[in-house]
């Protein structure tokens, strides 16, 4: 009864029997407690109920789906692991959900061209660990790269620890095979880096799913470096930290990584993870990667160490062996699931900001931490100043939600003043939308627009995400309470 209960809106027992006869029963999601795993992603302040989640295996599997889809006007919504921080994969009502998750081979390795074709659903960590033995990697990292979905990615284009010196997913995205929102399938790029013709490649990866949806991605492949270290500095000042991070650079170093963590995710981490590395005492610390020539790296790490220590630094660590290297970047990787060990809720934001206005940005955040009354965590990406402000808050208080909406839409609107963008590499997705006129003007959002509607002339593949509508930067609390609202009448029901 409660199954039809949700499905009254539209008719779906023969929709659900086509889906069946291109993936079997086992291949599609239609009970309500299996579809409540579903209603949301990493952004779980949003939630929706999809109408239906389907389970393909392979692009013509996808390509059929996606037909039925064209054909009853179906909206539908790619999903990879389900990590994405911005709603990029929230269900919309009455919608059909395509899961990747299962499309997980690694179909081709190349060593001697670098490059590597997989499916959406693999891993991100486990191409790196395909070619490794080979001394080869693959450089996006996301911190949550360990179950994160290549597939994912592309839609996000997401970076990671690494994104300061070798880019992030879009510059490692050789070609791609895309189902279209009419089912159609179609190959972009190629094996080569440079191909004649529109960058159609570029256009799609970051197009958050509203393109259509890739199926098989053309990786490339970096040789590792001869010479790898990690160097650990502690600040009394978080605006000490940022200021090394431009000083380093305009030294005309460019590190693998760098990355700076403040005194309440240094403590978050070393309760959970215990890597015994972190100073508890310190304001920040800051984590540099140098990597490349050996004799090269010995330089660097000198200059860096002497720019540090002209900041203020108290103590530099270093690590070159492997093991201890991994350390180092242990609570760094843990640091978004540690913050839910010293907060129920949290509400993570990803702007992007110049490196020199780091200092002044982050002196701000503290403000705006001061005046609200919420503490927020912060850990990002200090080499291309892509911020991470974590907002601690207690989701079972009535009205956190919003507030805590509201510090983060002055942080975005901060990183916009300063010349910066609302978005690094968790994308936009139904989180942060409503701030796209913050950065574009009319003309440009219109122009974004005529694109997606070339090629989503229907508007079926994940509508209602990147584009601003007219509802209000509240609607995440909105939505939960809507949703919840609805959950109640049906258990009663």
């Amino acid at each position: 009864m409660m199954l039809l209960q949700d499905k009254q809106q539209r008719n779906w027992k023969p929709i659900i029997k086509q889906f069946e006869a291109v993936l079997g029963k086992k291949g599609v999601v239609q009970h309500r407690e299996e579809l409540l795993t579903y209603e949301c992603d990493g952004l779980t302040s949003y939630r929706q109920t999809p109408g239906v989640v389907v389970l393909p295996r392979t692009t013509e599997q996808v390509a059929e789906v996606v037909k039925i889809c064209d054909r009853h006007a179906i909206p539908f919504i790619a999903r990879g692991s389900g990590t994405g921080l911005s709603g990029g994969a929230l269900p919309i009502e009455d919608c059909v959900l395509i899961v990747t998750s299962l499309m997980r081979q690694i179909l081709h390795v190349d060593l001697e061209t670098q490059r590597v074709v997989v499916q959406p659903g693999v891993i991100n960590n486990w191409v790196t660990q395909t070619v490794s033995g080979a001394g080869f990697y693959y450089a996006p990292d996301p911190s949550s790269q360990i179950i994160c979905s290549i597939g994912g990615n592309v839609a996000e284009n997401s970076g990671g620890v690494h994104c300061l010196k070798y880019g992030v997913t879009t510059n490692h995205v050789l070609g791609l095979k895309v189902v279209l929102p009419d089912g159609s399938i179609v190959d972009v790029g190629g094996q080569i880096p440079e191909m004649p013709g529109y960058d159609l490649t570029g256009l799609f990866v970051g197009s958050e799913g509203t393109l259509g949806i890739a199926t098989e991605i053309t990786l490339r492949i970096l040789k590792s470096a001869e010479s790898i270290c990690v160097l650990l500095a502690d600040f009394t000042s978080i605006e000490a930290a940022g200021a090394s991070v431009s000083d380093i650079i305009s030294a005309g170093i460019i590190p693998g990584g760098m990355e700076i963590m403040d005194n309440i995710s240094i403590n978050a981490v070393e309760d959970v993870v215990c890597t015994n590395c972190y100073p508890r005492d310190a304001t920040a610390i800051l984590l540099i990667e140098i990597d490349g020539l050996a004799v090269e790296v010995a330089t660097n790490k000198q200059r860096v160490t002497e720019i540090c220590q002209q900041n203020g630094a108290r103590n530099m660590t270093t690590a070159s062996d492997s093991e201890q290297r991994l350390k180092l970047w242990k609570g760094r990787k843990a640091a978004f699931a540690a913050a839910g060990h010293i907060s129920p809720d949290y509400y993570v934001q990803d702007g992007v900001i110049p490196r020199t206005q780091l200092p002044y940005v982050l002196g701000e955040i503290e403000a705006l931490s001061q005046k609200s009354g919420y503490r927020i965590a912060n850990v990002f990406h200090a080499g291309d100043g892509n911020l991470h402000p974590l907002i601690l808050y207690d989701n079972s208080v009535p009205g956190a939600l919003e507030k805590v909406e509201e510090v983060g839409a002055e942080i975005l609107k901060l990183c916009v003043k300063v010349g910066g963008s609302i978005s690094g590499e968790h994308g936009v997705g139904a989180d942060k939308k409503c701030f796209m006129p913050d950065m574009f003007t009319e003309t440009d959002l219109e122009t974004m627009q005529w694109v997606r509607q070339v090629f989503n002339p229907k508007g079926l593949a994940n509508p209602g995400k990147i584009f601003p509508t007219p509802r209000t930067c509240g609607e995440a609390a909105n939505a939960m309470n809507a949703s919840a609202k609805k959950f109640e009448q049906l258990e009663r029901f």
